[in-house]
This record gives C-alpha cells, sequence and structure tokens, in this order.
C-alpha cells in the first residue's frame, strides 16, 4: 500500500500569532471542516501546496490595475496622470483606489521620497483566469463550449470569429499530437 496525499491549501493551515505555520503532524492545529480527511486517514501525508488568493477587485479598480501591470513600477502621479487621460476621474478618487488595492492585497506600495511607488502582487493572467472561470461558473455551468454555442445560437459569432476559433482548435490538435 502507497502512500497517499492530501493538498491543503495555505489558507488552511494553522498558524500561530505571528503567521508562521505551525506542526504538520500536530492534528490539533487544523480546523475542524479539515479533521475528518487527516484523521480518519491511514498512510497519508500532508502536502501543503500554495493556493494564492486572488482579491475580489471592481471593475473600477480593474482600470487602475491595468495601468499598473501596464507600467510597473509606477508612481501615485503617473498613475494618476494615465488613468485620468482615460477615464475623468479625479486624482483623490484614483488615489483611493491605490490604497483600497493595497489593503486588498493586490499592490505593494513602497514609499521613495515623497511618492508612492506600486508593484502588483498578482498577476494580470491569474486575475483573467479567475474571473474568466467566475463568468463560466455563473452564466454556462462552468463549460466554455456551452458559452461558445450560446454565442453560436445568437448569431453573435461572425464567419470570421468562427474560422479563428477552427484554426486555434486545429492548431492545438496539431501540438497536442506532437507530444
Amino acid at each position: 500500500m502507497g502512500i497517499s496525499y492530501i493538498s491543503i491549501p495555505e489558507a488552511n493551515l494553522p498558524t500561530d500569532k505571528s503567521g508562521k505555520h505551525l506542526s504538520l503532524n500536530n492534528k490539533s492545529h487544523f480546523k475542524p471542516s479539515l479533521l475528518p480527511a487527516i484523521i480518519n486517514t491511514t498512510n497519508v501525508k500532508v502536502r501543503m501546496v500554495a493556493v494564492k488568493q486572488i482579491p475580489q477587485i471592481s471593475e473600477a479598480e480593474y482600470e487602475v490595475m491595468k495601468v499598473v501591470w501596464k507600467y510597473e513600477p509606477i508612481s501615485t502621479p503617473e498613475v494618476v496622470e494615465k488613468v485620468s487621460s482615460k477615464i475623468d476621474w479625479k486624482p483623490n478618487t484614483i488615489q483611493t483606489m491605490l490604497a483600497r488595492l493595497v489593503k486588498k492585497k493586490a499592490l505593494k506600495a513602497k514609499r521613495d521620497g515623497r511618492v508612492f511607488i506600486y508593484h502588483s502582487l498578482i498577476e494580470e493572467y491569474e486575475y483573467v483566469e479567475q474571473k474568466s472561470k467566475l463568468f463560466l461558473n455563473q452564466f454556462f455551468g462552468g463549460t466554455l463550449n456551452s458559452m461558445v454555442l450560446n454565442f453560436i445560437e445568437n448569431d453573435q459569432l461572425s464567419k470570421d470569429d468562427i474560422s479563428e476559433l477552427r484554426k486555434i482548435l486545429s492548431e492545438r490538435d496539431t501540438k497536442e499530437g506532437e507530444k
């Protein structure tokens, strides 16, 4: 009989008051909801996986994030200038959004003299992937084919769109065949 592994997201692992993870060998440290999976198994090793928590970002905050992703590292005045050139927002509104994004841990701010320099703590592709999955789950039962079928049935895909999809799928089939 081999050893089985269970993966527990890092967010569910027990920590002490300083935030350091406690020993995985002491089952009393785990949240009660995790205990049945740990206690009722034999020959099981716990493997910690870092499941990155991506914060909820509003549509307005997303506009600010797009600027940060494109130009980071970027200062407060630069963010204000670039966002203001696209959207008619006051500087205080943009600064408030930057502060919210820092609080949500989407951005890291480092003081450099009289300004803050911002770096993203999440990658754009991670955020887009999460939002895409949420969208698919909410409207199409989590399946991409249901979404595409919906667009086809409602005549929202042109012949060029369908041709492009066929090309992408054909290229993917070719790549899969090479593996």
